[in-house]
């Protein structure tokens, strides 16, 4: 370190050192060199009551991870596609604010519901519609000059949840959802691959207009395997999103998340190689305009 700056450094004992000039985040110089590894295991909690509801929930636990490199203590988080609303419950935790899009009405009410009962002393918001309507909403919520700090979200997985896999006949079998909803606006009911893509890229369009510059945007998603063949989801999810002209974000890194407590399915035993998908792509992007911004 060099001794002209030492007057930049508060010690937190085994946290740490906290450079005061950190512009992006909370943490010491040893939590952030932790974080930026490129894989990680992360082990999350069951499920309470009111979360089994959604059938593809992401853990809070790992959206604090995010949440804490990526922001600073009240600023702005977004998710457009809310669920039950783990984003939220998240940013709350953190002494984040927050704002979540749902258009089920059902995972509405349970996000509505959960962050109420939380009692939470940020600014945390929530609204039922369509994120294809995002900048919109967000000038009816905020104002049309407001910008977010961080968005992170899990999008559906294209039609995933729609085929009758193993993974989902328990679901099935319990009353539970095996699909997000029945609404034709929803992203998750289309059928075709190519358009599932550009519906995608054009509800993240939304989002980049609401994110202030050198705002960050993690995606987390995967790669499908249908009728005996692998679309590569994450891979043309982050493709789509760096070429949509003013609206391209750039794409910066990817994070693996190794979900090593999940139970091995036989599939395509003595017949054909068929993988047990163990992790998700965290996709991590940024919005740079030319606009002189330097590009880290």
């Amino acid at each position: 370190m060099n001794p002209e700056n030492k007057n930049h450094y508060i010690d937190l004992g085994e946290r740490g050192k906290f450079n005061l000039r950190n512009k992006l985040n909370n943490l010491t110089g040893k939590e952030w060199i932790k974080f930026t590894k490129s894989w990680f295991i992360h082990r999350p909690p069951r499920r309470k009551d009111d979360e089994i509801l959604h059938p593809a929930k992401y853990p809070e636990s790992l959206v604090e991870d995010f949440i804490k490199f990526f922001t600073k203590e009240n600023d702005w988080v977004l998710d457009p596609f809310l669920g039950t609303a783990s984003t939220l419950i998240a940013a709350g935790n953190l002494n984040r604010n927050g704002i979540g899009i749902e258009l089920n009405k059902t995972y509405f009410k349970t996000s509505s519901d959960r962050i109420k009962k939380s009692k939470f002393k940020n600014d945390i918001k929530i609204h039922n519609g369509s994120s294809l309507n995002l900048s919109k909403i967000v000038s009816k919520i905020k104002d049309k000059d407001f910008k977010f700090d961080y968005t992170v979200t899990s999008p559906p997985y294209w039609n995933q949840l729609e085929r009758n896999s193993i993974r989902q006949k328990n679901r099935k079998d319990k009353g539970l959802d095996t699909k997000y909803s029945e609404n034709e606006n929803d992203i998750g009911n289309i059928k075709s691959y190519d358009e599932f893509i550009e519906l995608q890229a054009q509800i993240f369009d939304e989002v980049y207009k609401v994110t202030k510059n050198n705002g960050y945007l993690t995606i987390i998603t995967n790669n499908v395997y249908y009728n005996g063949k692998l679309y590569p989801l994450a891979y043309d999810t982050a493709i789509s999103l760096t070429k949509r002209g003013k609206f391209s974000w750039v794409l910066k890194d990817e994070k693996i998340w190794l979900q090593d407590d999940k139970p091995l399915i036989a599939l395509g035993v003595n017949n054909a190689w068929v993988g047990n998908r163990h992790h998700q792509f965290c996709l991590i992007l940024r919005k740079e305009e030319p606009d002189g911004i330097k590009k880290l």
